[in-house]
């Protein structure tokens, strides 16, 4: 359900690409986040809540030159000196083995500049598949870890997670496949359906409330068609029509289409279209054909929009898509390169943001550390990427910025929110 892949490009303003993605049915979506380095003071390392002053731990983002350990090369290393063991579990070897090189740079950089985490990672190497994730937990479990980190794939996340919770360890894995979320399976990525509701919400909220909604036929098109479905009827809004298509020919849908998105009256006032840039490209020609005018019906998309090809469509410009603010990664890139010499692959911030975590909650927390109630304040936590929090179901939510497609480029026009509304909503 998900792969790792090369990303596109980032939106402008964003640091470097890197490699790593999450794919569903054959669809990639660019894993960009916000990478923003806080300047909330890291004391006690506590963030006051908005509601009731809840304490919520704040992923600590201070550098703290120390000389780099080797490279682990799989089973059996260990990073850091900690009294607390924990498992990072990811794909060193077989498909995937160069995102998972990236992530453990990531957890290493985190595990520097953390402030005495006493933290000890058990790095396994699950060989990309479902058994070695296995046998990698098993191995982390009978070592003492305490908690999960990891994997990256759904397979592998179902497979870890089956040997860790029945022995009361969560886990915090990478894949983007909601399906593999549950109770102590805590999903720390970028999933598609944070980005849909962000942008129906400010869509609906700038007075556009009235839809068309064009859909690849791929299990990220059902994914993102049934939470436009929610989004849309917890707002209020109309669904004039919704069409699917075979990906890569949207024509025929286009077609269907047509009378409610063009003319100088249109039935509808916004376009949901959620492609890659290959079936944009398509759709952004059949609509051009039929008279599609952007100015009249604003064209709304998700994260899978980041792309210089998407920005130079003229049936997109105007458009919006919601994503995690991109400011930071630029900060981030360049300690990582400072200290790999290499550029991170994109999804290397959730490693980040995991390790730091798992030390941020070992100050705060004591024994209850990585308890289920700890891991899901409903406060979130304050990371790299952001501020996220994890569902009790094991899904997660983030703040989201809303982004317009203006002249070849990505222009924010809504920003990210500090903090997250309350929990459901």
């Amino acid at each position: 359900m998900d792969v790792a892949g090369r990303l596109p490009p980032p939106i402008r303003g964003a640091g470097p690409a890197g490699a790593g993605e999450r794919a569903m049915g054959g669809i990639g979506l660019d894993t960009f986040g916000r990478l923003v380095r806080r300047t909330w003071p890291l004391a006690g390392l506590l963030a006051l809540g908005a509601c009731g002053g809840i304490e919520s731990p704040v992923v600590a983002s201070r550098t703290v030159p120390v000389e780099a350990p080797a490279a682990p090369s799989g089973d059996g290393t260990t990073l850091g000196t900690g009294s607390v063991k924990v498992a990072l579990i990811l794909p060193l070897s077989g498909p995937g083995a160069a995102v998972g090189a990236g992530l453990r740079n990531a957890a290493i950089l985190a595990l520097d500049e953390s402030q005495s985490p006493d933290l000890k990672l058990l790095v396994k190497d699950d060989r990309g598949t479902p058994d070695g994730a296995r046998e990698a937990a098993a191995a982390a479990l009978a070592e003492g870890a305490e908690l999960v980190i990891g994997p990256l794939f759904a397979a592998t996340v179902q497979s870890a997670a089956a040997t860790a919770r029945p022995a009361g360890k969560p886990v915090i894995a990478f894949s983007t496949d909601a399906g593999v979320a549950a109770r102590g399976v805590y999903l720390l990525s970028f999933l598609p359906q944070p980005e849909v509701d962000r942008v129906i919400d400010e869509t609906t909220a700038a007075g556009r409330r009235s839809f068309v909604a064009l859909i690849p036929e791929t299990t990220y098109g059902s994914v993102v068609e049934a939470q436009f479905r929610e989004a849309a009827a917890r707002r209020g809004a109309r669904v004039v029509a919704i069409e699917r298509y075979p990906a890569g020919n949207p024509a025929a849908a286009v077609a269907r289409i047509a009378p409610f998105v063009t003319g100088a009256a249109p039935q509808a006032d916004a376009l949901f279209l959620p492609d890659t840039p290959e079936g944009l490209s398509a759709a952004g020609a059949a609509l051009a054909r039929a008279g599609f005018n952007p100015a009249r019906v604003k064209p709304v998309g998700t994260a899978v929009w980041n792309d210089p090809r998407v920005f130079a469509l003229p049936a997109f410009q105007g458009g919006w898509f919601a994503a995690a603010d991109p400011a930071g990664f630029t900060g981030f890139g360049q300690r990582y390169r400072a200290r790999f010499g290499t550029d991170p692959v994109r999804v290397a911030t959730l490693a980040y943001d995991a390790v730091s975590l798992a030390a941020a909650l070992n100050r705060q927390y004591g024994s209850q550390r990585f308890a289920d109630t700890t891991l899901t304040n409903p406060s979130g936590f304050a990371g790299i990427d952001g501020t996220f929090r994890f569902r009790p179901e094991g899904t997660s939510e983030r703040t989201l910025a809303v982004f317009e497609i203006r002249a070849g480029g990505a222009t924010i026009v809504r920003p990210a929110s500090r903090a997250l509304g309350p929990s459901g909503t």
